[in-house]
């Protein structure tokens, strides 16, 4: 899929391309107001406010929206945004929420990358629901690669499907995986196959989405991350032809659950603003008194990709 660039200057013409730059509006406010915190040892405040103003541009919003996957139960200043939550005008259409603002660990002592402020619009239904404090184990591809790796397959093997279908050896991929210490021995594995790692800084959104993106050098995204981070990602991989499969594990045996089942069908919006720049994003910029954002914007029906630029002047 091709992206185009649109300013917010030029006129979404039609309801529905209405409502994509209604999202716009909200990624912006939440990601700028997250961006002041980056560097500072007040990230966890300044997400806390992101989240508020995330949530004043949704109540404004024509729709009747659930909050499935929640961001406010992250921030222990704000009860706004957390699952189970109504949103929106109250008139329209009805519509399952996912949210995410400044996903993964910033520190308070570096910009660290890889950090969005994201929504996925679904119809009502449409989105699962993940246990409250359930990690996924996570493997993403772009859609070149979505029907050759398997998760319940070794590291290597799923290595060598990838480079197959790319033509390319496995010293030639690039995986991306979050910097945690759980993960060595997943990272050692990568290695000892012969593929590279790319260690990603911040949350994991940002990594799986790249897979999809014919500008990133990532090939692959692997490991366990948080379970809403999985569902927003597979709602954006759903939009890119890609593909993302999860293991969870909860008290009993492990599931396995593919894109389809993280987002079931019809149409979906998914729209992220970069708080920290990432393979696909720019994070929010300062710059000669202006704050400059840019933003994706993609939806499943019709098969559209769209990347904003913002200037803001009293931001």
């Amino acid at each position: 899929m091709s992206i185009q660039e649109w300013s917010t200057t030029e006129v979404f013409p039609g309801s529905d391309q209405a409502l994509e730059l209604e999202l716009v509006r909200a990624t912006e406010a939440a990601a700028i107001a997250a961006g002041r915190g980056v560097g500072s040892d007040r990230w966890s405040s300044d997400r806390a406010a992101a989240t508020v103003a995330m949530h004043e541009h949704l109540m404004s919003v024509p729709m009747r929206g659930t909050v499935v996957v929640g961001a406010g139960e992250n921030d222990a200043d704000t009860s706004v945004l957390c699952t189970g939550d109504s949103v929106g005008r109250g008139d329209g259409a009805l519509y399952d929420l996912g949210v995410g603002v400044g996903d993964g660990a910033l520190s308070p002592a570096e910009d660290v990358p890889n950090s969005v402020a994201a929504i996925v619009l679904a119809e009502r239904g449409a989105l699962y629901a993940p246990p409250p404090s359930v990690a996924m184990k996570k493997l993403a591809v772009g859609a070149d690669c979505a029907d050759v790796v398997d998760i319940t397959q070794p590291v290597a093997t799923n290595l060598r499907a990838v480079a197959a279908v790319k033509g390319v050896r496995v010293a030639d991929l690039v995986v991306a995986v979050l910097n945690r210490s759980w993960h060595r021995e997943l990272v050692n594995q990568i290695r000892a196959a012969g593929a590279r790692v790319h260690m990603l800084e911040g949350g994991d959104i940002a990594g799986a989405i790249a897979t999809a993106c014919p500008e990133s050098s990532i090939d692959m995204l692997m490991g366990t991350g948080g379970a809403a981070e999985g569902v927003i990602a597979a709602a954006a991989l759903s939009c890119l032809g890609g593909s993302l499969q999860v293991r969870l594990r909860s008290e009993g045996p492990s599931t396995i659950l593919h894109t389809g089942d993280l987002v079931r069908g019809g149409r979906v919006l998914f729209c992220a603003t970069g708080v920290t720049t990432s393979e696909f994003l720019r994070g929010v910029q300062r710059i000669s008194g202006l704050t400059i954002t840019q933003s994706m914007v993609l939806c499943s029906q019709p098969d559209t990709a769209r990347l904003i630029r913002s200037e803001h002047r009293f931001a």
